[in-house]
């Protein structure tokens, strides 16, 4: 017991001298962050987002309904990547660690199968939303 304790000291000992060491190596003025090609970078973005978002809301005709419609598309886009993630994960629970227990392969199954049903739902929500507020609203 004296041992783990004494070993995660010392872990904590090191790491919180790295950290400290990792912020004094690379602290920065504020003058040197605004001169940077990564404030530049941000300050483009930013206009690039509230470019998109002034195309929802006047698309949609209204603040709320044009931010809802373009936070739904982000979610939309962002959606693929983390659910193709999720059902690699879940193949790799049912088919591979699944084989020798059957517990393993259920939880991989229910892993398939959700994120399998929240792909559909951001890939369809969007859809939806345009249908009842263009569609219903007039």
């Amino acid at each position: 017991m004296l041992k783990k304790i004494s070993v995660i000291a010392i872990i904590f000992i090191v790491l919180l001298c790295g950290f400290a060491l990792y912020t004094k190596t690379f602290a920065v003025t504020g003058n040197e962050v605004l001169q940077s090609d990564q404030a530049t970078e941000l300050v483009e973005i930013k206009e690039s987002t509230k470019g998109k978002l002034a195309e929802y809301v006047e698309l949609y005709g209204s603040t709320t309904f044009g931010l809802v419609a373009y936070i739904l598309n982000i979610v939309r886009i962002y959606s693929i990547p983390f659910c193709f993630v999720g059902i690699a994960v879940g193949s790799i629970h049912q088919y591979v660690l699944g084989i020798r227990k059957l517990d393993v392969r259920d939880r991989g199954f229910f892993l398939i199968i959700t994120f399998v049903t929240i792909l559909l739902i951001c890939q369809v929500l969007p859809l939806v939303f345009a249908i009842v507020v263009n569609g219903w609203r007039g």
